[in-house]
């Protein structure tokens, strides 16, 4: 029955972006990171990110990360700035206390600036947490 049915709530997970320097290439990046903010690592994690815009919308990639330790994070993309003007979407799953979690963050069109930061979990950076 519907009732018997438990659909576990993910917590202490979270998408971020930064805006950090590229020695490689001498300039400032967008990275999408997620963070791990758990006491227990997560397992078989995966991320799928879209941009969209009315009718215009970007590729849908999907990143396979693996397991992530403890208050842990793992990088999942750069952003291109042309996309930051777009809906960023981020939909997360893995594996805890043997349950499958999945969340969708979403970072709204033009949030993705430096006066958003915020204090990031784990990172201790500024960045922008996606809600």
């Amino acid at each position: 029955m519907k009732k018997d049915i438990e659909i576990p709530v993910s917590k202490k997970v979270y998408v971020a972006v930064v805006h950090e320097w590229n020695e490689e290439f001498l300039v400032k990046n967008w990275n999408a990171y997620i963070i791990n903010d758990r006491e227990t690592s997560i397992e078989a994690v995966i991320a799928v990110s879209t941009g969209y815009e009315g009718d215009h919308k970007t590729s849908t990639m999907r990143h396979g990360l693996g397991d992530i330790p403890a208050k842990a994070i793992k990088k999942i993309e750069m952003l291109q700035e042309g996309i930051l003007a777009f809906n960023n979407e981020f939909f997360v799953t893995y594996f805890a206390d043997n349950k499958l979690y999945e969340k969708r963050f979403v970072f709204e069109k033009n949030t993705i600036k430096e006066n958003n930061f915020t204090s990031l979990p784990v990172m201790e950076v500024d960045g922008v947490l996606a809600k």
